[in-house]
């Protein structure tokens, strides 16, 4: 044994150059001489005694506060882009559930984050990618994200309203900015900050954009000729299924936009069917690196049956689980992935130890299952949320009350189709009839009275897109236009319409009967939608008669006012402010929910389930408090929507349950429903004849889908059901809603020259004055943190004033409030303030049961394992082992102590914490590096193998090619592939460690309650 002047763990320095200390780790012999080795910089230097000298002890310094300590480990973890804590937690205005932060967790915890989100409809992909989006950004790893998507959703702007709910203000791409862009990219290889967070319709991915194009002489460059590809920190890829065939320019064009990309996120709702090409596609452009082949695809599967009854084994946890995982475990590592690959993974032999516990040990099993699960080849990639997978919201209640047109009405909607009739027989080149005769009838089917009005609008030219959305997916670029052949006919049809007002209207006087019945009870909210803005402006000015107190949303009301039309929704009945009636489009209502009511009245009905999903998922969502939503669909007798319904979409359940993973499906109902409704050739028993066997057909597609995926699940990994207990060990008490809040009033308070401010709590918004001088500083700070535009807005007002909350509902509901949270620009600028300054200590006291009544000294670390992806903890340090289990608890809660309790920190005390610290570190350390090392040297091998077989691949391609285009793309993809892997090897290729810096010490009193 040596002997040795300086104990591993004492803080010494260079005598030459004292500013240079370091943590002794060891000693050994050398030639006679001791030999010390020294952590400092970012490895170990090994110096001779008389090099070094101990750090002398500072002298005893005042404690900080509880408030300054809880602060600056708040401020550690928002510093770190390297956390391993979540940062996403209330991020958003929205209301979170657990399994939204599945695939957060997924991608922050990937050493390569790519992922497919193939969750249900209604389970929140959209939110799931926007948290993403928030997570990545607090680790400053999100500065240019592109998101790419249907153009519908562009249209709409689905996806921009979606995003301001997180305060992230994205721009759409038109063509001319799109071409900007590329041409940008290949004159600054970097894409244009302006546009750094984008939306892309997947209309622009064509060939064009791909290889570029010449006209008139000019060169206009293309995607090809970007090696690699555009690079940006994060692109997601909404309704992924649009890129499943490879020949096509969108999955191309999507390969090249994402080949350079450090994240990758695609959403999609498709049942996964292991035995499809498409899950190959799409998880081959995710990690060419990973599934190269459909071979390696296949043999990757293979294991996962075993993998998934030897997690059911451990799950069982009966008297023979051990042996039944064992039995298992051995299967798995017979197949071909698993001999190859498996086999010297790290986490088979974790498993095996843990496999020798005593049977009835439970955190053993539970390890066991959370090892096994994240063995599976495909759990890293693919993550799926299935809606009876989280529980039913609540039970659907459908009704479909029938009534008649009145004789007029009769004549009315006679007309309507005799004018179909017409424009049908014409079938005029360029006109799009089918898009005009849906408009018409189902106009007719909602309100008969809002005919005239819809009729004054298409003869002069006056719809626009924004409604065209709101009527239909296949809605026209620019309004149809009107042949004067059916000029007269349609003029006629107004003045018929027209000439109903003022006459009886069953519909709508069953309507009033179930407006005014509501009204009676506790819960008297009604939401309606119809599709027509004529409809709804029909029914304003009925309800308004009755004495209901209603408003109406579309499309075109602004997103402040439709904040603010849902906050007196929500209002109480006996509130004079409140709205009992909320009439609105499918559009009115995107990116809010309202499970605060429980009655849906669906005036209309559109012919696209999804649209109707998207209608009922408003109220029949998470939250809702009532054991039961009704949904009251009222129809009229003889229209072509009463036989769609009654014949086809009440008979696949859509109206009674959730069709979850069958988007494709029902969007190929919808075409053929369309179909069937168009064709006035059809006779009225035909018409029936073909909805009944539509259906019939659909019922079984859907059967068979839901069939397929709960055979095929968990080959996929998609079983887990450790997630509370991932998403807590992810979880830090440092980063909770109320530690920012505390962070941001500390901030504030000295900006305003000590104001006491309110103590940010949930369901609080607290008011900040700013003067002059306050708000010149805070605007300063908040720049350099990064501001966003409208904070920026609000702090250039005279006598600017700070709303702020915590709370997500509240925030939801009030646009002009600051939703505290971890990527916020005053929650950015307070961390900066908040920063530890050396290795402070405070004296504490906390009332708990959690650890007998005592005085104990605990040390606060934080710890950085160095990877492929690095990784700060903090971990605590204390002589009991109880005291450093609650530790994190216990100092969130505890409160300023007597600084002068016995005699302080002593030196005995911080050597005898340093000493215990040091024996943590030096075995965990040694595990990290050993573990991690042969995972490194495991991935570099397999990615060094798919690089040369992928290039090799690549240049016989080169051998019989003579177009100078299909040549220079094929060089790009020679180059893109070189470097894509160059850099992911030499990712996997740095040396792990495991650092270690002192952050704070305590000496914690703890007082029973």
């Amino acid at each position: 044994m040596v002997d040795s002047e300086f104990p591993p763990g004492s803080l010494v320095r260079l005598v030459a150059r004292p500013e240079v200390v370091g943590v002794v780790r060891g000693a050994r012999s050398v030639g006679g001489a001791v030999r010390y080795d020294v952590f400092h910089g970012d490895r170990t230097h090994s110096y001779f005694a008389s090099q070094l000298e101990l750090v002398p002890d500072e002298p005893q310094t005042a404690p900080i506060s509880a408030a300054a300590l809880r602060a600056g480990l708040t401020s550690e973890l928002l510093r770190d882009p390297n956390t391993a804590y979540l940062h996403a937690r209330n991020a958003g205005r929205i209301d979170y559930e657990p399994y939204q932060y599945r695939p957060v967790l997924k991608i922050v915890q990937a050493e390569r984050p790519r992922i497919l989100v193939a969750d249900d409809v209604g389970v929140g992909k959209t939110i799931e990618a926007c948290l993403i989006i928030k997570e990545l950004q607090a680790r400053h790893r999100a500065r240019s994200v592109l998101v790419i998507c249907p153009k519908g959703l562009v249209v709409d702007d689905k996806w921009r309203g979606e995003l301001k709910r997180f305060d992230e203000d994205f721009v759409h791409l038109d063509g001319a900015a799109l071409r900007f862009c590329v041409e940008e990219t290949l004159r600054e290889n970097e894409w244009p900050a302006r546009f750094s967070k984008a939306i892309l319709p997947y209309s622009l991915l064509d060939r064009d954009l791909l290889e570029g194009v010449d006209r008139d002489g000019i060169r206009r460059p293309g995607l090809v000729d970007l090696a690699p590809g555009p690079r940006f920190d994060l692109v997601i890829i909404d309704e992924a299924h649009h890129i499943r065939n490879r020949p096509t320019y969108a999955y191309r064009n999507v390969a090249r936009l994402t080949e350079a990309a450090e994240a990758v996120v695609m959403l999609s709702a498709t049942p996964l069917q292991i035995d499809s090409q498409d899950l190959f596609t799409l998880v081959n452009l995710l990690r060419d690196d990973l599934v190269p082949t459909e071979r390696d695809f296949a043999q990757m599967l293979e294991p996962n049956h075993y993998l998934y009854e030897a997690v059911e084994a451990a799950r069982g946890g009966d008297e023979h689980w051990q042996e039944g995982v064992q039995q298992a475990l051995s299967d798995a590592l017979a197949t071909r992935w698993g001999r190859q690959v498996l086999a010297v993974d790290p986490r088979v032999g974790d498993i095996r130890e843990l496999l020798g516990a005593p049977g009835n040990d439970n955190r053993a099993r539970v390890r066991v299952v959370r090892a096994l699960e994240d063995l599976n080849t495909f759990s890293s990639i693919v993550t799926r949320t299935r809606r009876r997978d989280v529980g039913e919201f609540t039970t659907r209640k459908p009704a479909a009350p029938m009534v008649a047109f009145t004789p007029r009405q009769q004549v009315v909607h006679d007309a309507v189709l005799a004018l179909g009739r017409k424009i049908s027989q014409l079938q005029a080149p360029g006109m799009p009839t089918e898009f005009l005769l849906s408009m018409l009838y189902r106009q007719a089917a909602s309100s008969i009275s809002g005919l005239a009005p819809l009729v004054e609008q298409i003869l002069n030219n006056r719809l626009d897109t924004v409604e065209f959305g709101e009527v239909g997916d296949d809605a026209p670029l620019v309004p149809p236009r009107i042949l004067s052949e059916v000029r007269e006919q349609i003029e006629s049809l107004g003045e018929l319409a027209a000439d109903l007002d003022g006459e009886p209207d069953p519909k709508l006087d069953l309507l009033r009967q179930l407006v005014v019945d509501k009204q009676a009870q506790a819960n008297n909210k009604v939401l309606l939608f119809s599709t027509f803005r004529h409809t709804l402006a029909y029914l304003r000015r009925a309800a308004q008669e009755w004495g209901v107190r209603v408003a109406v949303m579309h499309g075109e009301v602004p997103d402040a006012e439709r904040y603010a039309l849902r906050r007196r929704f929500k209002l109480p009945k006996d509130n004079p402010d409140a709205v009992d009636l909320l009439l609105s489009s499918e559009v009115g209502t995107e990116g809010l929910d309202y499970q605060w009511c429980d009655t849906l009245v669906n005036y209309d009905i559109p012919w696209n389930p999804m649209r109707i999903e998207q209608r009922i998922g408003r109220i029949d969502r998470r939250g809702q408090r009532s054991p039961s939503v009704a949904i009251v669909n009222i129809l009229t007798e003889g229209t072509i929507e009463a036989e769609i319904y009654r014949r086809c979409l009440s008979r696949i359940g859509v109206f009674h349950r959730a069709v979850g993973g069958s988007e494709r499906i029902l969007g190929d109902l919808t075409t053929q429903l369309r179909r069937i409704a168009d064709d006035l050739t059809l006779s009225d028993a035909d018409r029936v004849q073909r909805l009944q066997q539509l259906a019939d057909n659909e019922v079984r597609r859907i059967e068979e889908a839901q069939r397929l995926e709960d055979e095929q699940a968990d080959l996929l990994g998609l079983t887990t059901e450790s997630l509370q207990q991932r998403i807590a060990e992810a979880s830090s008490e440092w980063l909770d809603s109320e530690k920012l809040g505390d962070l941001v009033r500390t901030y504030l308070g000295d900006v305003l020259g000590g104001r006491r401010i309110a103590a940010l709590k949930p369901g609080k918004v607290v008011t900040v004055r700013l003067d002059d001088g306050a708000a010149a500083r805070v605007g300063d700070d908040v720049r350099a943190a990064g501001a966003d535009a409208r904070l920026e807005r609000l702090l250039r007002r005279k006598e600017p004033v700070l709303r702020l909350t915590i709370d997500p509902g509240i925030a939801a509901d009030e646009d002009d409030v600051e939703l505290i949270a971890p990527t916020h620009p005053l929650v950015l600028t307070a961390a900066t303030g908040a920063a530890l300054d050396a290795v402070p200590w405070a004296s504490l006291k906390v009332h708990s049961t959690a650890v007998p009544p005592g005085v104990y000294p605990v040390a606060i670390h934080g710890w950085t394992r160095l990877d492929a992806r690095d990784s700060l903890t903090l971990r605590y340090v204390s002589h009991d082992p109880q005291v450093e289990a609650h530790a994190g608890a216990l100092l969130a809660a505890a409160v300023d102590g007597d600084p002068d309790l016995g005699s302080g920190l002593t030196p005995d005390d911080l050597d005898a914490l340093a000493e215990r610290h040091n024996s943590q570190w030096q075995a965990a350390r040694e595990t990290h590096v050993a573990r991690a090392g042969a995972m490194a040297e495991q991935r570099i091998a397999s990615l060094r193998a798919q690089r040369d077989r992928q290039m090799r691949a690549i240049e016989e391609g080169l051998r019989d090619v003579t177009d100078a285009r299909i040549l220079r793309m094929r060089h790009s993809e020679l180059d893109s592939v070189r470097d894509r892997f160059d850099r992911l090897i030499k990712q996997h290729d740095r040396k792990p460690d495991l650092t270690t810096r002192a952050l704070a010490t305590v000496l914690l009193e703890v007082a029973q309650p």
